[in-house]
């Protein structure tokens, strides 16, 4: 089969097409034939092999979250998965491929006319973004301020905020194109990426950015908000980044981080495939920024580099 590999990490040209043995589903696994796969912010963290300490090795094949037809399935897997369409995460590895592995307990039918695309588009970030505000326990009637919101996670946040009743979300982004395309989500007010030309309070402050402008965010809080990194795409916040909030002691505000590892994979699958229902109802909307063919990883990960991409790039191996 063909997969996409880290042959040196660094750059985006560090990527390379290899070919490698068809993989063989083991115990509790199916195997899938991808129609989509999603090209994360986390792909782009390996590659670069930051975190190579935690046992990413060059040759690692990057991608987790897929879509397509189940065409085998390991012992103690349901055999009426085989021909199958299915969202499914693979983990942290294995995704660019044209078969992938994948536990059968991630599996969510693709039903009535979500595409594969769409899928990929919806399932992770939309699975974190709905989380991440419950462990901001935000309730109708708060106000939501989405920091970094032109990427997945940030653009689903958006739009379950404005679904679950926020009186105002506002964004943090790049540029005036950028900001009239999350209006058109929902979004009521836009910010600059460093929080300017905002003037109330937020309730929640849902976070994909971290960095070192985490801290400065914290004066956007009202008393009793709550600050939720669900991501650090701009790398870790200052190690004493704790202090402000201690020096605002008497407004009681809080900040925690979010992962998705800590949800169980039953109450994964039950809220990606209610997202699925809500799109087909037009509630919700995947925001696909472009279709590539999986051989051009490279020109997915210069785009996400560039900082070109407004919603989510999604790998094909099906052809044009």
């Amino acid at each position: 089969m063909k997969a996409v590999a880290v042959q040196v990490f660094g750059g985006p040209e560090g990527l390379a097409v290899v070919d490698l043995p068809d993989p063989r589903p083991g115990r509790g696994q199916v195997l899938i034939a991808t129609e989509a796969i999603g090209v994360g912010g986390v792909d782009a963290v390996i590659r670069s092999g930051a975190l190579a300490a935690y046992g990413f090795v060059e040759g690692h094949v990057l991608g987790g979250e897929i879509a397509g037809t189940v065409t085998a399935v390991g012992s103690g897997v349901d055999g009426s998965w085989v021909g199958m369409r299915v969202w499914a995460f693979a983990g942290v590895g294995g995704g660019y491929a044209e078969l992938v592995i994948a536990p059968d307990v991630t599996l969510v039918p693709l039903l009535g006319d979500i595409s594969a695309i769409d899928a990929v588009t919806l399932g992770s970030s939309g699975a974190v973004a709905h989380f991440g505000l419950r462990h901001a326990r935000f309730a109708p009637g708060e106000s939501v301020l989405v920091r970094g919101a032109a990427g997945g996670i940030g653009i689903m946040t958006v739009q379950l905020a404005v679904r679950g009743g926020a009186s105002a979300v506002a964004v943090t982004t790049s540029s005036a194109e950028r900001g009239d395309r999350l209006r058109e989500l929902g979004a009521t007010q836009v910010l600059d990426r460093a929080g300017g030309g905002g003037e109330a309070g937020y309730d929640v402050i849902i976070d994909v950015v971290a960095g070192a402008g985490l801290p400065s965010f914290f004066a956007k809080l009202n008393p009793n908000g709550r600050m939720v990194a669900v991501g650090a795409v701009a790398g870790d916040p200052p190690a004493d980044f704790g202090a402000q909030l201690f020096a605002a002691f008497q407004r009681s505000m809080s900040f925690a981080t979010f992962s998705g590892a800590t949800v169980s994979d039953a109450d994964r699958r039950g809220v990606i495939a209610e997202l699925f229902a809500a799109a087909g109802r037009g509630e919700v909307r995947p925001v696909v920024h472009e279709v590539l063919p999986l051989d051009q990883a490279v020109l997915a990960h210069q785009k996400m580099a560039a900082g070109e991409v407004f919603g989510r790039i999604v790998l094909t191996t099906i052809a044009s």
